[in-house]
């Protein structure tokens, strides 16, 4: 049997050689008038024929034009075509038989990329492997997410092929350009059909937004619009400038996660000075800074439109604070400023109280995560004191506020009539704190939800709090989350929750309480009639509080509805406790039940997984279990 010969052909680069088993440095050279150098590599090919096992180097060369160097005459295919295919071998061997052309594997590659097919390695000898890794590393591409990129001005006119006929041009950056133009055609078809389009994180940057821009400018539908996490840079705002001007029907604008920063801000407040639609105008996280917040602040001054400004997690300073305070002394229509997670501190408070104090128009002040510590909170105080409007929304949350600036803060909750929701997360104000709270929420009537988790607050200040809901009648919503408690804490707190106050949401996660805890917990909902969402998370309940829980469940409870034990060390025992509750219990109200985090097995989610199963074949009620 002869052995079959290897035959390839391809266009390359004129003037690239490479000799037998040297590595490969093409060097480009200019093509003479007539010529195409050619390049020349050996492989080693083996074959089993009838003489026995032959071993060849078999050197590969490119078609070329007109002739070659040899100058020997050129040969055509069947087909007519003109490019010639020669096979030569090493001249320590005889000459292999040639085979027809229908049999040469033919596919197309890029432009720069050499790709050996399977039975070109299949007859590589193992001895001579690293030959051919030396022209892989060479000629294949580069992986993805190289740095590397391909000059493609400096290849003119190269097209990658195994056989002649098979040089087409790539279309893979013409597909993705197309798909590229479809996508934001459809981006664009939304803005002029639905009222609320959400394009967070499709990446297409500024010339996307250049390119939906004009349909913005013709926009009678879209009223929100959400641009955020798109890689939109201060460049691309200038798309807005002649549209947002003009266009009174949107309503929100949404370019958060977007790194514009200072210049951006100043593009955006350009545009913005006159704009007669957008009322909340969303730019977090987009790396603004002290200038930025200069130019927001010019913007205010003249904007009479915009209710909502959302600046949070960004970088204004003291300097930045000040020059929207002085906004705020002229604006007369922002209802709520977003600044959490800044860098105002004490200065940027007092001097934002200062434009508070002077506004009237100002409904709620976000201002989490800011380090305003004592000093700071006493002079914002004192502004929202003497503020002549009504803020119904104070978030003070994080911002370093011991015992002494809780003593301010109750005095303001003496005082406001208006103050409707009040968040003190992850401050320090102790018992202490927790004891002032609660003798000026006796005597006010407005607030409905106030957050005092994360305060190291014990079971005395959470007593003095309980006796408060004794009188009080408003609270709604009480977070306690992330204070020690413990067990002595929440018995204060549900003996008066038994048949007092009105709360409807109570949230006592990571506060200690225990088994016993538990107990407690379960008593008082066997009575209390306004309790419907319980989060009892990472209080070490185990299987014991499950059990004590799901016997309260077993009795007619109209009010909870959702209960959250996720991180409660509960295994199958409480597992099946709860599972049987629900089934003797076809009328609980319990509609969330999350069990997320425990040590549960898949007996214990079967069991509460047929309990469920059957509440619905009896009562058509969902509940929704979480493992």
């Amino acid at each position: 049997m002869e052995p079959p010969a290897l035959v390839s052909s391809y266009s390359l680069k004129p003037g690239l050689r490479v000799p037998s088993f040297a590595p490969l440095s093409p060097r480009p050279s200019r093509p003479s008038n007539r010529h195409h150098r050619l390049l020349f590599f050996s492989l080693p090919v083996s074959w089993q024929g009838s003489e026995g096992r032959g071993r060849s180097f078999v050197t590969l060369v490119p078609k070329a034009a007109a002739e070659v160097p040899d100058g020997r005459p050129s040969r055509s295919d069947a087909a007519g075509r003109g490019g010639r295919r020669v096979l030569r071998q090493s001249q320590a061997q005889s000459t292999a038989p040639s085979f027809p052309v229908k049999e040469v594997a033919s596919f197309v590659v890029p432009a720069g990329v050499f790709m050996a097919t399977s039975f070109v390695a299949a007859l590589v000898c193992e001895k001579h492997a690293v030959l051919w890794k030396v022209v892989e590393n060479v000629l294949m591409p580069k992986p993805k997410g190289s740095t590397s990129r391909v000059n493609k001005s400096s290849l003119p006119g190269i097209k990658w092929s195994f056989s002649p006929g098979t040089n087409l041009q790539s279309g893979a950056s013409v597909k993705i350009e197309r798909e590229s133009k479809q996508k934001l055609n459809e981006f664009a078809k939304e803005l002029r059909t639905f009222s609320s389009v959400d394009m967070s994180g499709r990446n297409f940057g500024d010339d996307g937004l250049f390119f939906l821009a004009e349909s913005l400018g013709y926009n009678q539908a879209a009223e929100e619009v959400d641009f955020s996490g798109n890689g939109i840079t201060a460049a691309g705002l200038k798309a807005f400038d002649g549209v947002l001007q003009t266009n009174t029907v949107l309503k929100t604008l949404n370019l958060s996660g977007n790194n514009i920063g200072d210049e951006g801000a100043r593009c955006l407040s350009d545009i913005l000075m006159m704009n007669a639609g957008i009322q909340k105008l969303q730019l977090n996280s987009t790396g603004l800074g002290d200038e930025g917040a200069k130019a927001i602040a010019e913007m205010l001054k003249e904007n009479s439109t915009l209710r909502v400004l959302e600046l949070n997690n960004n970088m204004i300073d003291y300097s930045g604070f000040a020059s929207l305070a002085g906004a705020l002394l002229d604006n007369k229509a922002i209802r709520s400023i977003h600044l959490n997670g800044n860098y105002g501190g004490a200065l940027g408070a007092a001097s934002l109280a200062k434009g508070i104090e002077g506004n009237k128009s100002l409904r709620e002040l976000h201002l989490h995560g800011n380090d305003i510590g004592n000093e700071g909170i006493r002079a914002l105080i004192s502004g929202l004191s003497a503020h002549k409007g009504k803020i119904t929304l104070l978030d003070i949350g994080n911002n370093d506020i011991g015992s002494k600036g809780a003593f301010h803060v109750a005095e303001y909750i003496k005082k406001t009539k208006s103050l409707l929701w009040l968040n003190l997360y992850m401050n320090d104000i102790g018992d202490e704190g927790a004891e002032r709270i609660a003798d000026t929420l006796r005597e006010n009537r407005t607030i409905t939800t106030i957050d005092l988790g994360g305060n190291n607050i014990h079971a005395s200040g959470v007593s003095a709090i309980a006796r408060v809901l004794k009188d009080n009648s408003v609270i709604t919503t009480l977070e306690l989350s992330y204070n020690p408690i413990g067990p002595d804490g929440v018995k204060d707190l549900c003996e008066v929750l038994k048949f007092h106050g009105k709360v409807e949401t109570l949230k006592l996660g990571w506060c200690q309480i225990g088994p016993k805890g538990a107990e407690h917990v379960a008593d008082c909902l066997k009575y209390n009639t306004t309790l419907t969402t319980l989060d009892l998370r990472a209080n070490g309940l185990g299987d014991d509080g499950a059990v004590c829980l799901a016997r309260s469940l077993k009795i007619v409870n109209e009010a909870l509805t959702s209960l959250d034990l996720g991180f409660n060390e509960i295994r199958d025992k409480g597992a099946f406790a709860l599972a049987q509750a629900l089934k003797a219990n076809e009328d609980v109200a319990v509609a969330s039940l999350n069990l997320a985090s425990n040590f549960l097995t898949k007996y214990g989610q079967v069991a509460l997984t047929e309990a469920r199963d059957h509440v619905f074949e009896m009562s058509e009620k969902e509940i929704n279990i979480f493992f």
